[in-house]
Formats: structure tokens, sequence, C-alpha cells
């Protein structure tokens, strides 16, 4: 059996397997204690669904304790900037505990209470002198009040509205220009007291409806990179009057009842965390029992349970309006069943109460080979990583089993009630968007097409002429303030063809638009099948006369259809228009990317620096021969119309 990969603590050099059930406090301080590696996997568990504050504050303390028996391996730390309207301890112990379990080792600025703006307008301030990789802003939700009558015009409190959003993202937005930092900016927890009733809900001027529209100016007028930590929502899930604490206010100034610190931390700790690994892409599921409930190969299609007239079957309905919702803002859904194909597909074919066809999958395996290999080829057709996988089954030993085998697909056990299914699949937060992108709610169906190609590229064995057939249309131009998101989407998350995986926000992105040194264009390809999207991004900048490429990224979808042939035409057309003799690439080598690492020298580079941590290669620009393709580019980058 393969060994399961983790990898979750930032302290371990090794990591040890996943717990199979959670232990209690006595076992779990025995293992620390003892030096078992064990512990550091059930400690991650623990952590992450620690919901209040006794348990959590009692694991950081075993963590430390069981640090002294452990080397501490050499790794970046993350800088954490922790500012606000509170008083912020013992917030940011939480949150550098659940850091470190999610594997971000970290350094911690804490400000001073309530002198979170002079912090920030003061660019000599000990916050700037810190160098923050990330700053998390925390605004006192008391100090949001409107400041005129009840009976003021409308008018007048939605302006103070915008007002109040507006002064926060402004603070934001002058962080981020003076310390070039991300910034988490959370928004305001509602008051849980009753004073004016049910006339709070219709008057802005109340504090429950100010706080409210507030908090949703924030959320529309956010740029792009200013992150929202969603504090009204966390108390709302909590319980507005348990995560207040109005004795915690008055003695230390916090933010509210110790277990509602709980919730702001893990809420914090994901998002800084999520902001390197991004959501995953893959949704892989099961089909009786998961979908349905009974077993189609014994039961029929008339047997199973699906459909509004039980408890049950309404419960299987639901879960797939939410595996539809899933796939309809890009999350590709993929069938992984041990089952009769015939009688599988029947189901999505002809039963009446199915919410899921068969056109909502990206890959569809039914049969009776071990699910771990189904995985790999279901992998190998989509062209991407199976760490970017998620497996859904209702069958415990079918989990265990593709965790032993298949270590970096991601299990959740739905376990035997449907009504737990949403719950218990939204519990891992795999899913959740940053963006959302034109290109996302078209996913599925350029997998469909990508099908349909590979169908028909098996189907010949003249491969000049299936690409011919194909009829594949380009359009190269440089960036713009349109296609941000999406390429901001797939620099952070392409890792194999992606010659440097260097990651860029959107708004560093969009800082390079006005850069005269800097080259940037993308690639857009469509053929008869359909629309492929935007696929593929170069950065580059020139130097001295040498066009050097920082960043080339492509989809996987689109490798062997000359896709890279035309790409590098345009660097050298573009090369040659900024006057540069020669065009340099730079390859980092990461555990992903080996697909490119010979791809410069197979375009007729010479290698010109060689370690295991960089390669460079450099080309003449009148030396490069130029490859012709079959693809019609119908606009160049950097030309009008």
């Amino acid at each position: 059996m393969m060994p399961p990969s983790l990898g979750r603590l930032a302290i371990l050099a090794a990591a040890p397997a996943l717990p199979d059930r959670p232990v209690n406090d006595a076992e779990l301080k025995s293992l620390a204690l003892s030096g078992d590696a064990a512990f550091w996997g059930h400690l991650a568990v623990r952590s992450r669904h620690a919901m209040s504050f006794s348990e959590l504050f009692f694991l950081s303390t075993l963590r430390k304790k069981a640090k002294l028996h452990a080397a501490e391996s050499v790794q970046p730390r993350l800088r954490l900037a922790l500012i606000g309207g509170y008083n912020l301890y013992p917030l940011h112990e939480l949150v550098e505990h659940l850091l470190a379990v999610r594997g971000v080792a970290c350094e911690r600025f804490l400000g001073e209470y309530d002198n979170f703006v002079s912090e920030v307008l003061d660019d000599s301030s000990p916050l700037y002198a810190f160098k923050p990789d990330i700053a998390f802003i925390l605004p006192n939700g008391s100090r949001c009040r409107f400041s005129g009558s009840l009976l003021d015009a409308m008018e007048r409190q939605r302006e103070a509205v915008v007002g109040a959003a507006e002064h926060l993202l402004s603070l934001a937005r002058t962080f981020i220009a003076r310390s070039g930092a991300a910034v988490i900016l959370a928004n305001l927890a509602l008051p849980a007291e009753l004073g004016l009733g049910s006339f709070r809900s219709r008057t802005l001027g109340a504090d429950w409806s100010f706080r409210k529209a507030v908090n949703l100016e924030l959320g529309l007028r956010a740029p792009a990179e200013v992150q929202i930590c969603d504090v009204e929502f966390l108390s709302a899930r909590r319980g507005i009057t348990a995560a207040e604490d109005a004795r915690a206010w008055y003695e230390s100034k916090q933010l509210g009842s110790p277990d509602f610190l709980v919730d702001v931390a893990q809420e914090l700790s994901h998002l800084i965390a999520s902001r390197k690994q991004g959501p995953k892409k893959v949704l892989v599921l099961d089909l009786d029992h998961t979908l349905w409930g009974g077993v189609i190969a014994e039961d029929g299609i008339e047997g199973i349970e699906l459909g509004d007239s039980s408890p049950r079957g309404e419960a299987f309905k639901a879960f797939q309006k939410y595996l539809l919702a899933l796939s309809e803002r890009g999350v590709l859904l993929a069938v992984c069943s041990k089952n009769d194909h015939a009688r599988a597909v029947e189901v999505f074919e002809k039963h009446p109460e199915m919410v899921l066809r068969l056109e909502h999958f990206a890959a569809f395996k039914a049969n009776w080979d071990p699910k771990s290999d189904n995985l790999q080829r279901i992998a190998d057709e989509l062209h991407l990583g199976l760490d970017s996988f998620v497996f859904a089954d209702d069958n415990p030993a079918e989990i265990e089993i593709v965790r032993q085998f298949q270590p970096l697909v991601e299990g959740v056990l739905l376990g035997p009630d449907p009504a737990e299914f949403i719950g218990r699949l939204q519990a891992g937060r795999h899913f959740e968007p940053r963006t959302v992108t034109e290109e996302d709610l078209g996913r599925t169906a350029q997998y469909r097409q990508e099908r349909r190609r590979t169908e028909l590229a098996a189907s010949v064995t003249d491969m000049p002429a299936y690409l011919a057939s194909l009829e594949m249309r380009a359009t190269i131009k440089e960036f713009d303030a349109l296609d941000l998101p999406r390429i901001a989407q797939l620099i952070a998350r392409s890792n194999q063809f992606n010659l440097t995986t260097v990651r860029r926000s959107e708004t560093e992105i969009q800082g390079l638009l006005s850069r005269p040194d800097y080259r940037c264009f993308t690639m857009r390809l469509e053929d008869r099948f359909g629309d492929s999207g935007l696929i593929s991004v170069v950065i580059a900048k020139v130097e001295d006369g040498v066009f050097v490429i920082d960043t080339w990224l492509m989809s996987c979808r689109v490798l062997k259809r000359q896709v890279e042939d035309e790409i590098m035409i345009e660097i050298f057309r573009i090369a040659e228009v900024a006057g540069c003799a020669k065009v340099r690439g730079i390859y980092l080598p990461t555990a992903k990317n080996g697909i490119v690492a010979g791809i410069y020298e197979a375009f007729g580079f010479v290698r010109t620096e060689d370690s295991a941590a960089r390669k460079e290669f450099e080309l003449e620009v009148g030396k490069y021969q130029i490859r012709s393709t079959k693809i019609r580019v119908t606009r160049r980058a950097y030309e009008a119309g």
C-alpha cells in the first residue's frame, strides 16, 4: 500500500498518517508527551473541528509542549499583522495555532487597541516596519452607527452607509498601496439588543440595519485585493446572543465571547491558508446510496429512492440540486462507481426525478475496477492533478481504500443519512471560490467538448489532418481589465504547464498594465466543437535588450494542438518589435511542472544556467525558426483592432 500523503504541520520534517478516529484529551496528551508521530495528525483533525475556546486553547498548549520534543524544520514564515478596534489577545494565539496545523508557520504583529486607523495612515508606524505579507483588519462594530435621526431621509442614511463602507475600504487600499501586502477585512457583527423591535427593519438609522447595509456595501465595493472575513455570517451561525459577551468587552475589550473568537480564528486561518492552496476543481461521486437511495443493480429504476414522494428521496434530490449548483459555478463533476455501466447510465437517461444528467459530468466511470484506479483514469482524461480532486462516498471502506492508494485525493464520507450530505460536503470547504469568471460557468461544457475532440483524435491516424479538421481560431491580445479575474485565476491555479509558477494577485497583475518594460498577453482558442476560453498567459519583461519570459502557463486541455507554437511565434514577434536581440526563458522546477522541463530546448534555445532550483535558456531573435500551425490567428497582441 502507498503511505498517506500528508504534511499538515509546518514544524515537522515528516508528516504522520491521518487518524481513523478522533482521540480524547487524555489519549492526545499521552501521544504528545511520548513523541508519537501520530499525535500531529490527530491534533490537526481536532483543531480544525474545534468550536469551543477551551478545546482549542488546550490543543494549542499541547502543541507547544509537543514542539519541545520535535525538531523544527526551517521554512519561510508568513508575516501576519492583526490590527483593529478590539484587544487582539488571545485571538492571535488561536490564529497562530490554526495556521500551524494547516502547515503555515507565521510571525505576528499585534496592533494597539483601537489604533488601526493611525497605524494605517502613518507610514512610519510599527505596522509598516514589520513588513507584513497579510494584514487582518478587524473594525469595531459598535463604532459604526448612523449619527443622524431615525427619521432622516433615506438618501442621507444611504449616503452615510456608503461613506462608512468607503472609509474602511479606503484604509485597506491605503495600506495595500504603501505596503504591497494583502488585506483581509472583517465586516461587522450585528447587535443583539431588542431596542427598536420590529422598527429596526424599517430604517437604516437603526444600528442593526445600518451595519447590515454597511456590510453589504463592503462586499459589493471591495476590490479584488481586499478579501472579506464575514464576521456577520459567523455571528449569525453561532447565534448573535451566544457570540456577544458584554462582560468580555467591558473587562478586556474582546470582540465577543471566547467561543466566538474560535469562529473568527477558524475563518481567518482558512482564508489565509486558501490563498496559497486554492479551491479543489473536481468532485467525484459514487452512485448507489449517494445520488439515490438503494442499489440500481438490485432495485432497478423503479425501486430506488429519489424524489419528493419520501423524506429520504427528497433529501437525495436536494443533494443533486446542490451538486448542480456547484457544477454551474465551475466545479467539475465526475462519477466513480462500482456498477454496471449500462444500468447506471439508464438512471440518468430515464428516471424522471433525476436532477443531474449525463451532460453535467466531465467524466463517468461505472465499472467493477478499483475506484483508486478509476480516479487515476479520470485525472488523466481531464489533465488535472489528483490533488485537485475530492471523492465523496457513503461507504467508509471505499474512502479508506482511496486514501491508501490515492493519498492526494481528499475523501469525504457522506454517511448513511442523505439529509446530512450537503453539510458534510460543505464542512471541508473545498469548493469556495474567491472569484467566479465566465470560464468557470462554462467549464463542464468545455470538458464535454474536449471529450469529443479526444474521440475524434483516436479515430484518425493523420495528425495534421486532424488538427486541420478542428478549424482552430485564436485571439491573442494584451492584458485588459476585463480579463484580469481569469488571468489571476489561471496564475493562481495552473501547476503543470507553468514554467515558473510565479503567483501574482489581481492587484499585482493590474499594476503590470501600466509598466512600459512589461509585455503581457493572453490567448483564447475556439474550434468547431466550441470555445475553450482563455487558455494561455504570458508575462515578459524587457531588460537591456533581452526579452525575459517571466511567466508562461497554459491549460493542459490544449496540449498537442500547436498552441505552444503560436505562443512562441508571438513571443518572438513582440520581442523583435520591442527591439530585443535575445529571448530568455526561465524554468523553475516543481513537483508538478516536469512536462515543460524541455520545452525551451525543443524550440532551439540554448541552456545558459543550470541548477537544481533554476534553469535559463536563450535564443537570438534572428535565429528563431517559425513552425507553421493549423491555427488561424484572428488578432495579435499590441495591434489595433
